[in-house]
């Protein structure tokens, strides 16, 4: 059996508003980054999102979203 390590439990709140039509992207897009962090829509009309992040994990979560930026805002 394997035990997984948790190096990190401190999880820090980041929201961000991006387009409504593309929740599902960013959905998508942290998927494929198992464990980087949790979405959560606080208001799909606004495009409100809240994402639980592990301290450990911040920084590339941060490069993430910056390359991602203009897919989803493509309005900015």
């Amino acid at each position: 059996m394997t035990q997984a390590v948790i190096r990190d439990m401190h999880c820090h709140a980041l929201y961000i508003r991006i387009a409504p039509p593309r929740i599902a992207l960013l959905k998508f897009l942290l998927e494929g980054y198992d464990g980087l962090a949790v979405l959560s829509t606080d208001d799909k009309k606004t495009g409100l999102v809240r994402l639980l992040v592990p301290g450990s994990r911040y920084v590339e979560l941060m490069r993430l979203l910056s390359a991602a930026a203009d897919m989803l805002c493509p309005s900015r």
